[in-house]
């Protein structure tokens, strides 16, 4: 600020602490000394004019400082702000649904959940001209609300906000997902103003991945979100000029689920057993910071760890530039807490990803995909953007260190000690009513049996236990597991006797786990690489013969193994030794195939065109 404008600023100032300015007069100044990044300079020139305000506008000048207080970080005065606001005005709902934004800044959610509870409660919300500020109070509580598992609730919330607007893509496959989570079959329910097929296309490509194995349709999906929520930049690092100066190949690996989290279960041991006299391995996340002594584990796993959690897309990619990364393994795709617009800018010289994601993301400068044949056959290569770097056996790496107990009976669950036991140990959300119905015709052709499911939520084990009522299987049939620490959930595994996989989605870590204890899986193998995910891993461990390509066969397989003994003992030898053979469990075999495949890989980009 010149010489000249800080003099008038100080008389401003003057005439404000003394009530003879009109607020009109400061906003234009306060907006000029934002634009010059002095929100500091603003924030005293409205609490001066808050000295003595006119009490018309009171409630304007206190917003309008919550909101500079919340640009500079101090969230909890801009909350008191905001608070003032609305209670000189209490239709005033902007200030009130930023009083939730800066509390869930906070990492108050509760208070933010209560909040925009209360807001919603009041009668003036729901006039006409409220409608926009209706519709972000509805979504942020909706978003909370499931974050917290409050599913019922939450759907129930983005109901109301659809029916007040139904062109909101991302609400409308927020709310399917929600039922997807709770059982609620079926999933896509006409609502007012939108019909089945709209809402099938407005899905995301992470809850589309659990409602189709048609590779074309989760191609375009893939694409449709791409075009609407990520950037198109040229790409940073030229591709496939790794540098030719590093003495070590720099391979990079970025995530946000660098926790105690099915993904970092699995690389945790491949990324310690990386050997470093070939490659320099640096992480790269935004994880939040749990404490745990795992976590821990999986930082000191990388030669470097950058907490990227604070850091901007922009300066993200920068970073990875700046350290030089001849590959860079994206971990994430477009699953939930996805941050694409870090690799869509190309930031090293190959892109590959791995793990987290099943399926094409179609995301820019994601060059490659981990891969084996089984599931990525040449076929699905029209429907993917990303090439496949082959394995020679097995796509999916896993900690061959995982300690479990197999010394509890069925009876420490719960469960009858003279039954045949299922599991489907799945995330709920995986679960359709064509599986389910498959499950339950499964369990009238073995009388003598249980089924055991994951309860994730109380919505989805009534919802089941319903639907096995339709079905004419007794409730009682079913047996719901809670979530446990992952040695205690390792060790349930080995009270049952056959995992029923889920299809179109897949178990993938959950397929790896329950045959690493020695709990045989029967698959359903689809058009997708997510519905072949633990196929490709049972024909790793050595029990092809457990892989399905139609409902009526899954269900035959099941009830055949369930009926042979010999089979069951000759499965259970077969796992022995696979975690010695098998790439899938042993993660000494994983990575020498990966040293491999990256050897060749890197020697053909060297090669002149």
């Amino acid at each position: 600020m010149s010489n000249p404008e800080q003099t008038a600023y100080d008389e401003m100032m003057e005439l404000a602490l003394q009530g003879k300015l009109d607020l009109i007069k400061i906003i234009p100044v306060a907006e000029q000394l934002i634009q010059q990044k002095q929100q500091v300079k603003a924030i005293d020139l409205y609490r001066a004019w808050l000295k003595h305000p006119d009490r018309a506008l009171e409630h304007a000048a206190y917003f309008n400082l919550g909101v500079l207080l919340g640009e500079v970080g101090s969230s909890s005065e801009a909350v008191a702000a905001f608070r003032q606001a609305a209670h000189l005005k209490p239709d005033f709902f902007q200030a009130q649904y930023n009083i939730g934004v800066h509390l869930e800044r906070q990492g108050h959610f509760q208070e933010t959940i209560k909040q925009w509870r209360a807001s919603l409660e009041q009668p003036a919300l729901k006039e006409a001209q409220n409608n926009q500020i209706h519709i972000m109070l509805l979504n942020g509580l909706g978003r909370l609300l499931d974050k917290f598992k409050e599913y019922d609730e939450g759907e129930d919330v983005l109901r109301r906000s659809l029916e007040l607007n139904q062109e909101q893509p991302a609400a409308l496959y927020h709310w399917i997902h929600l039922r997807q989570k709770q059982c609620k079959w079926p999933s896509l329910r006409r609502l007012p103003g939108i019909s089945v097929e709209e809402m099938s296309q407005a899905a995301s490509p992470l809850a589309l991945l659990g409602l189709t194995d048609d590779p074309a349709r989760l191609l375009d999906t893939a694409r449709g979100y791409v075009a609407k929520n990520v950037i198109n930049v040229p790409r940073m690092a030229p591709f496939g000029q790794l540098y030719p100066h590093h003495p070590k190949l720099r391979i990079g690996f970025l995530s946000g689920d660098f926790c105690l989290h099915a993904l970092s279960l699995l690389t945790v041991r491949f990324f310690e057993l990386l050997d470093r006299n070939k490659y320099e391995v640096v992480g790269f996340g935004w994880s939040n910071r749990d404490g745990t002594p795992f976590q821990q584990r999986i930082f000191s796993a990388f030669d470097r760890y950058y907490d990227i959690a604070a850091v901007s897309d922009e300066n993200a990619a920068q970073l990875i530039r700046n350290q030089e990364i001849d590959i860079l393994f994206d971990l994430q795709g477009l699953t939930a807490g996805t941050r694409p617009n870090i690799v869509a800018r190309g930031a090293a010289p190959v892109q590959i990803a791995y793990l987290g994601y099943p399926g094409t993301s179609a995301l820019p400068y994601v060059d490659y995909v981990i891969a084996d044949d089984f599931i990525y056959p040449p076929e699905l290569a029209q429907h993917f953007t990303e090439k496949p770097l082959y394995m020679p056996d097995c796509y999916q790496v896993s900690d061959d260190q995982r300690e479990y107990s197999s010394e509890k009976r069925k009876a420490h669950y719960g469960l009858p000690e003279d039954k045949f036991v299922f599991c489907a140990f799945n995330n709920n959300y995986k679960i359709i009513p064509e599986i389910f119905e498959s499950w339950m015709r499964i369990l009238r052709q073995v009388p003598d049996s249980v089924l055991w499911l994951l309860k994730d939520n109380q919505w989805s084990e009534q919802n089941m236990r319903n639907a096995a009522q339709a079905h004419g299987i007794d409730p009682d049939r079913l047996y719901f597991a809670g979530r446990v620490a992952p040695t205690d959930y390792l060790s349930r595994f080995c009270s049952a006797d056959l995992f029923l996989d889920t299809f179109p989605y897949n178990a993938g870590t959950t397929a790896n786990d329950a045959l690493w204890v020695g709990l045989p899986l029967v698959t359903l193998s689809g058009r997708s690489y997510t519905s072949r995910m633990a196929g490709s891993i049972l024909r790793s461990v050595g029990l092809p013969d457990l892989i399905a390509h139609t409902s009526a066969e899954y269900e035959a397989k099941a009830v055949a193994f369930a009926n042979s003994a010999a089979q069951q003992l000759k499965s259970a030898e077969i796992l022995k030794a696979a975690k010695q053979n098998s790439a899938a469990f042993s993660t000494p075999k994983f990575v020498a195939d990966f040293d491999t495949v990256i050897a060749k890989f890197v020697a053909e980009l060297k090669q002149p065109a």
